[in-house]
């Protein structure tokens, strides 16, 4: 072989060698592309789904935090419902503990601080009447609805109207006790029968009075006709003694026809202190004869009323306490009070004396015409106060005195 020959042969085999290493090196980074690009997709689908998976779990956390506000929102709500009742709210659990009790229920029941929730039978002894009813409901497991109940309270009687019903429903649950005060409806129904039965009884007695107050007039007009020097001296006293009981009946009848008659009212505002001290200006002068004491305190507020038909029950008021006193032998010492309370929209005056004081069993008695706990009196003086008080849309009660003795509330609305 010649020299020309083998140096073609080696050309050809480094130009063989020489595209075997491009190719390979070609096939290589072909492969190293395909890997490059396989991992690229890989880390965008990667990403995709993380940022998927922020947006689901932000909207999760959105989504608690609206529940959360409205749970809170709705909690706030149901609280303020609770506290804004004017009627009373008691929830009792089935071990009869207290749960609830809103701040209605709380002042009607004069329980103004709660620091553990007590049990239903620990409440205030104003509230036996409706620790009773809990009871039944749950012994009973049945509901009540709208029970009229009485309780004791400040010294007085309040009206309630009750309902209470099972919890759950297999009634195990303890029981919901809604209550509202209905005393100032009781009081209205009470005004309105009295109003009615001073009426009937004006009619009825009006005109028996005048007949009565015509006799003894009569009668009264012959014995001033008698000439005592032409009667004979063992029959004078007997004149005047009935020349005296006319005159005493004749002022009874009086009186009783000023009761019996409707009352026509003059109204215009007035200021309450101002009539109470004209009323108290009428009984200085006989205080003053007993070395007695009468103050006049508080606040009155304004009131729309008959100021003369006002100013004689509160006299008539006062004069009661000082024969009160005075028959008793002790030295009056009369306070008259006022307050307001504007929540009922009332004024309340308080005549508070030391005398004997009202028996329990007079009590609703004492304003009935010609009933009357004093040696001497007629028994019209309180109920002419009553139906003056009455007829002024208000209300007079008789208890007893800090003191001991009587005391006359007059309650009154205000302008």
């Amino acid at each position: 072989m010649s020299l020309q020959a083998y140096a073609l042969l080696v050309n050809t085999a480094i130009i063989v060698l020489v595209i075997g290493v491009i190719v390979f090196a070609g096939l290589r980074f072909l492969s190293a592309a395909r890997r490059n690009r396989s991992h690229s997709r890989e880390g965008g689908d990667s990403a995709l789904m993380a940022v998927a998976l922020q947006d689901a779990i932000q909207k999760l956390r959105a989504q608690e935090r609206a529940m959360t506000e409205r749970a809170e929102a709705s909690e706030l709500l149901n609280t303020q419902i609770v506290n804004s009742l004017s009627a009373g709210l008691l929830v009792v659990d089935r071990i009869g503990q207290v749960q609830i009790l809103n701040p209605g229920g709380r002042r009607m029941l004069g329980f103004d601080a709660m620091g553990e929730w007590p049990h239903y039978t620990k409440l205030p002894v104003a509230a036996a009447p409706l620790a009773g009813v809990i009871e039944e409901c749950l012994t009973t497991g049945k509901a009540i609805v709208r029970r009229a109940l009485e309780m004791p309270h400040a010294g007085d009687v309040t009206h309630v109207g009750i309902t209470v019903s099972p919890l759950g429903t297999d009634g195990n649950g303890g029981v919901i006790c809604l209550f509202s005060d209905l005393t100032a409806v009781v009081q209205l129904e009470e005004q309105l029968r009295l109003k009615e039965t001073l009426a009937r009884l004006g009619e009825l007695t009006a005109g028996i009075a005048h007949e009565f107050r015509n006799g003894l007039a009569t009668i009264h007009g012959y014995g001033k006709l008698l000439d005592p020097a032409a009667i004979p001296p063992q029959y004078k006293p007997y004149v005047e003694g009935i020349r005296q009981e006319t005159v005493a009946l004749g002022e009874v009848v009086t009186n009783f026809l000023n009761f019996a008659r409707p009352t026509q009212l003059s109204l215009a505002t007035h200021d309450l202190r101002a009539i109470v001290e004209r009323g108290v200006d009428d009984l200085k002068s006989d205080i003053r004869q007993l070395n007695g004491n009468i103050v006049v305190a508080g606040e009155f507020g304004r009131v729309d009323a008959d100021d003369v038909l006002l100013r004689q029950a509160f006299s008539n008021l006062l004069r009661n306490a000082v024969e009160a006193c005075q028959g008793a032998g002790v030295t009056p010492d009369i306070r008259v009070e006022g307050a307001l309370d504007r929540a009922q929209g009332v004024a309340r005056v308080t005549v508070l004396d030391n005398g004997p004081g009202v028996p329990p069993d007079a009590r609703e008695k004492i304003f009935r015409p010609f009933f009357t706990t004093k040696k001497t009196g007629t028994g019209l003086g309180l109920a002419l106060v009553q139906k003056i008080v009455v007829t002024h849309n208000g209300r007079v009660l008789a208890t007893t005195s800090p003191a001991g003795g009587a005391s006359f509330q007059v309650t009154l609305p205000l302008v």
